[in-house]
């Protein structure tokens, strides 16, 4: 990203915003939580499971936003990034730990989404190689999010997200004509359990997607971000920052946008669960191992107007390459301010290049390997149940060490966490310790 000066001007009034324009990390956050690996895991839950798992989505809601909502304060009250606070306030070993993790797990993922992408492509334009389409999706990545300014690339995110209305539509056209709405709503209202361990697999894989950690670090940072491009703060990473005053309506904007990105997130993973689970799951189609061959099941079994199924299927498709334009760079970025914050280098999309080449160079670098897993002969399967594996690993420890961040004064001051705010988080990590708790106990103990 180029530097910018930071712009000093006063703000407009908050009556004279409006609703879109007071979005920006908490919308982007939440949508990328619907990358097309994510896409994937709902799709099967409902191709497996049908509406079985339609509570999930309200379920997780309060859970997910409990989460980023800390975060997103830790930023804006702190002006640091997560990796920052943990070695300045908690273990460092903890930290070498689960940013070397979370770096493997993050470049997996992008390397699965790389490949999702370029699939999803070619169901639409079926003349395109993999390879060029790999390399096409690799370059505008990064090309992005190396040379454009923040201030612009920060708005190509946020456009991005209008992505997921295909996945709104796709829903419909896959309903029109059906009296399942009912169904629907009541599996959305009533928990579904199966003692089964496929089932108890797939609970764990949709909390492990949803609450995942990258997000973590995505969202305190970028809170940062948008503190320097407002002039609040003079430099991500500063060791000297100066404490400043939040207003309540700092705090109120962020949780307003925060809210709606989770809401987002979890709208659109009902909605795919939905589509699946109205269409593949009833024909009996009940192995999809992936995004792109959920959107290709799609064509023959939905229903209504001739042109259905390819509507349908198409838009499907379209979701997974726009989900991927906007995902890839949050997953590689996180890693790049997470490591960065840990050695101490300088950090920032609002930088260029020059400015920061290492943090540059770890988004870089887990891009390009993320590129040569679709080459290697690493199973694509396989190397997300790694990577699910080890987010589920750091994600308990990391929600702890926000918890303990979000309740410290010397940290936050008055704008520590209050007692929702706490009881819902620490649900959350009990939830998240319970789920893969289970998982090994299946797999070892009754398996």
């Amino acid at each position: 990203m180029t530097d910018e000066t930071p712009n000093h001007s006063p703000e407009p009034p908050e009556s004279k915003k409006s609703i879109w324009s007071t979005l920006g990390p908490g919308l982007v956050s939440g949508a990328s939580d619907n990358d097309p690996s994510g896409i994937a895991t709902y799709s099967q839950a409902g191709a497996k499971f049908g509406y079985g798992l339609l509570w999930m989505a309200p379920f997780t809601f309060p859970l997910l936003l409990a989460v980023q909502e800390m975060c997103a304060r830790i930023g804006v009250v702190s002006g640091k990034g997560l990796s920052e606070l943990i070695k300045e306030n908690h273990s460092k070993q903890i930290l070498y730990v689960v940013t070397s993790l979370l770096l493997i797990a993050n470049t997996i993922n992008i390397g699965a989404d790389i490949g999702a992408m370029s699939a999803a492509l070619r169901l639409l334009i079926p003349d395109v190689p993999f390879i060029a389409s790999t390399l096409l999706f690799t370059g505008i990545i990064l090309a992005g999010e190396i040379i454009l300014p923040y201030r612009i690339y920060a708005k190509v995110l946020k456009y991005l997200t209008l992505a997921l209305l295909f996945y709104v539509v796709t829903a419909f056209v896959v309903l029109q004509g059906t009296s399942e709405w009912l169904n629907i709503m009541t599996a959305s209202i009533i928990p579904h359990f199966e003692l089964d361990k496929s089932f108890i697999l797939m609970i764990v894989a949709v909390l492990g997607t949803t609450i995942s950690p990258y997000l973590f670090f995505w969202q305190t940072a970028q809170e940062v971000e948008e503190e320097v491009k407002s002039g609040k703060v003079k430099e991500m990473g500063d060791k000297n920052i100066p404490k400043r005053r939040v207003t309540k309506k700092e705090i109120k904007r962020v949780r307003i946008d925060v809210f709606a990105g989770m809401a987002v997130s979890q709208l659109i993973m009902w909605f795919i669960i939905i589509t699946t689970a109205s269409t593949l799951h009833q024909n009996g189609i009940t192995d999809i191992a992936s995004a792109e061959e959920a959107a290709k099941a799609l064509e023959p079994v939905v229903k209504g107007s001739p042109y259905s199924g390819k509507l349908a299927s198409g838009m499907f498709a379209a979701g997974i390459i726009g989900m991927g334009l906007l995902s890839i760079p949050v997953l590689a970025a996180s890693s790049a301010y997470a490591v960065s914050e840990e050695l101490g280098w300088k950090e920032g999309l609002y930088k260029k290049f020059r400015q920061a080449p290492k943090f540059y160079g770890i988004i870089i670098a887990s891009t390009i390997i993320g590129l040569w897993i679709n080459f290697s002969e690493i199973g694509p399967i396989q190397a997300l149940i790694y990577a699910a594996v080890i987010n589920g690993i750091i994600s308990i420890p990391l929600l702890i060490v926000i918890l303990k961040i979000a309740n410290n004064r010397k940290v936050l001051g008055d704008k520590v966490n209050g007692k929702v705010s706490n009881i819902v988080s620490i649900i959350t990590v009990v939830v998240m310790a319970i789920a893969a708790a289970a998982l090994v106990a299946y797999q070892w103990v009754i398996g």
